[in-house]
């Protein structure tokens, strides 16, 4: 079976929570691998196992090899294996329908590990997995090799979730649109959303940097949460991993923070067989205010 059409069964399987991102009415799964609402608005599967749902052409900032970074850092390193624990704790406690599978949605999915390690943490229980985000170089890794989700190329502003369908939502280091969250989320569901603290990769800051972006305040990225969303707990993940030549040089071109620093920073980061590397995140977790 081809990638395209496993991919349209896996999307058919949630079918009940996607909906047309042109007119909002539900949308059907043909045989032929595609998304298909009552006004013809249609939305073909790639060869890959995606589905691209986007309305307009847009731009995404990261690129492939960004992604491919990403991917081998957090598979090899388990840089983020503490978070990936932490939500899937947290999604255990939401209540869960049993008829239907769980959606857990990542908004912002990027190359698909997250979700794709919060699911095998998940293992067991009636959930699924759809990822979203708008790059679709991103998308195209998540497809290829993680089958365990449906994969979706897309807009938040425009998402192609069903109001209140999503159980969980997942928003890792990526922006927000609240409106969206809180009509996307069912009764009793609840956001996850992975901020990061001054800490955070403290070691590149200071490597790379001699100016204000030594330092992160994600101060304003809480009260914008606060403002929005009702915060029921906050969960603090603080630790160090100890990373070798080859995954600095990933966590190197995986992070925005190199894209503009002083060269020679650069190489003199990455010449050193090994360093401890700091994670610091905290764990949003919250409930609309309606």
């Amino acid at each position: 079976m081809s990638k395209r059409i496993e991919g349209a069964r896996r999307a058919a399987r949630i079918v009940h929570a996607l909906k047309c991102p042109v007119c909002g009415n539900p949308v059907g799964v043909e045989d032929e691998g595609r998304l298909l609402c009552p006004e013809n608005h249609s939305f073909d599967f790639a060869k890959q196992g995606y589905v691209n749902v986007l309305t307009r052409p847009a731009c995404g900032h990261y690129n492939k090899e960004l992604f491919e970074a990403r991917r081998r850092i957090m598979l090899d390193s388990g840089l983020y294996a503490p978070f990936h624990e932490a939500a899937a704790d947290l999604i255990r406690e939401v209540t869960l329908p049993t008829d239907l599978p769980s959606i857990i949605a990542d908004i912002g999915c990027g190359e698909g590990t997250h979700l794709h390690r919060v699911l095998e943490e998940l293992g067991g229980l009636n959930v699924a997995g759809a990822g979203l985000d708008i790059a679709k170089e991103g998308v195209q890794l998540a497809a290829r090799d993680f089958h365990d989700a449906v994969w979706l190329v897309g807009d938040l502003a425009q998402s192609p979730f069903a109001d209140g369908s999503i159980h969980a939502i997942l928003n890792i280091l990526s922006p927000s649109n609240y409106d969206e969250f809180t009509r996307m989320l069912a009764p009793g569901g609840r956001l996850i959303k992975a901020v990061p603290g001054a800490g955070y990769l403290r070691e590149l800051r200071e490597a790379l940097y001699s100016d204000e972006r030594r330092t992160y305040s994600n101060e304003e990225t809480i009260g914008l949460f606060d403002r929005h969303f009702r915060r029921t707990e906050t969960i603090p993940l603080r630790y160090t991993v100890r990373l070798g030549r080859a995954q600095l040089e990933d966590l190197v071109r995986m992070t925005p923070l190199s894209w503009s620093p002083d060269p020679k920073a650069v190489t003199t980061f990455l010449d050193q067989e090994t360093a401890d590397i700091t994670v610091e995140l905290d764990l949003l977790v919250g409930e609309p205010r309606v």
